[in-house]
């Protein structure tokens, strides 16, 4: 769910600047720190309870934190946080389905029909890329919910999705390309299929296939698909959803534990700042996929949009450009991009406090953080 919700709500924040040891990384200078740490609390100060980062610059890292942990408290964000990723578990999902085209399990051009038979309508004109790139067509099921602000959402709270319930929901819906391939629709239902597709070529949930093939191997220690399991394991902060108690009354309602099979294949990973940056380390440096497959990744599907197969792409103020992807998981909000050289790396997560999209703050920390 990739999309910041929107809410008018006050809140008052702290910051806590938080080191790495000195015996485990080279730090940046004194100078380029205290700029950092006060551009994350421009972060939190502008759209956020709270936020944690991790910036690499070569040999170089500085890890952070602002804000408070918790509404109604004093304690600091932990520097090590877990969080909710959100559609950043696009990217490992993805990265599996290439690996399976790597092994001759499946091919991008196959059909949708010819693996899920019968569950998309015109499945037989949708092929695996166009599910990965976001050019099928098939509509959001997120979109057939109700959503914060509404009180109504919080009836979801505890409630398993299987994938099957949320694809009939979407399916039920008109397509929103024709034909499918000639235009972008983002839709969380496109990585449903593929966590569905992926179950058929390989006889594994995509959770156990992603443990297996990124989790593991990467020892991304920090980092899981927490399936039904509500909790976040470990240090992390609560995160807040708004809503309308009545006409005049949006208050933030703590929504940190809540069942994350809503997000399924296109969104329950847990995981960490330094782990993100771990994973996409690993994903530029061509650790998980061959060049060719992964050049497949970062065509665009359309001239319109910075996306390719579950990876996105922007360019700073300064030329950079930087490869990853960003999550919404509603109460807690994740951006993890890399150069592709791999010199520069950003991962930020904020709790929102739904004042105002997050993005503006975000993409000045951003700049900041690889242009200096």
């Amino acid at each position: 769910m990739r999309r910041a919700l929107r809410a008018l709500v006050a809140v008052t924040t702290v910051s806590a600047l938080v080191a790495v040891p000195a015996a485990a990384v080279a730090a940046p200078a004194e100078r380029d720190r205290a700029e950092l740490q006060k551009q994350l609390d421009d972060v939190v100060d502008a759209v956020a309870v709270g936020a944690v980062a991790e910036v690499r610059d070569g040999q170089h890292v500085w890890r952070g934190s602002s804000g408070v942990a918790e509404l109604g408290e004093t304690r600091e964000v932990p520097v090590n946080s877990r969080f909710r990723a959100g559609s950043i578990t696009k990217t490992f999902l993805a990265t599996v389905v290439l690996q399976l085209v790597d092994e001759g399990s499946l091919r991008l051009d196959d059909k949708v029909e010819s693996w899920l038979p019968g569950v998309v309508p015109g499945g037989d004109g949708i092929t695996v890329r166009q599910l990965l790139n976001h050019t099928s067509g098939v509509f959001d099921y997120r979109l057939t919910l109700t959503l914060p602000p509404s009180p109504e959402f919080l009836n979801y709270r505890w409630r398993t999705w299987s994938a099957s319930e949320l694809i009939q929901r979407a399916v039920a819906q008109p397509s929103q390309v024709d034909p499918p391939g000639s235009a972008f629709s983002y839709s969380n239902t496109n990585y449903t299929l593929l966590g569905e597709i992926v179950r058929k070529a390989t006889g594994h949930s995509y959770a156990d296939e992603v443990e297996r093939r990124i989790i593991k191997p990467l020892r991304l220690k920090d980092t899981e698909m927490p399936g039904t399991s509500p909790r976040i394991r470990g240090p992390h902060p609560h995160g807040y959803l708004p809503v309308q108690r009545s006409e005049n009354d949006v208050e933030l309602v703590d929504f940190t534990e809540m069942n994350p099979s809503l997000f399924g294949a296109g969104g329950e990973l847990i995981s960490t700042t330094a782990d993100l940056n771990r994973f996409f380390t690993a994903l530029l440096d061509g650790q998980l996929l061959p060049r060719h497959l992964f050049d497949e990744m970062k065509t665009a599907g359309t001239e319109t949009r910075d996306y390719g197969l579950g990876l996105s792409w922007r360019d700073t103020t300064c030329g950079i450009r930087l490869y990853g992807n960003d999550g919404d998981a509603l109460s807690y909000q994740s951006w993890s991009f890399s150069s592709r050289d791999g010199r520069h790396q950003v991962t930020i997560a904020v709790t929102p406090t739904f004042k105002t999209n997050p993005d503006a703050a975000v993409d000045n920390f951003l700049n900041k953080a690889v242009c200096g």
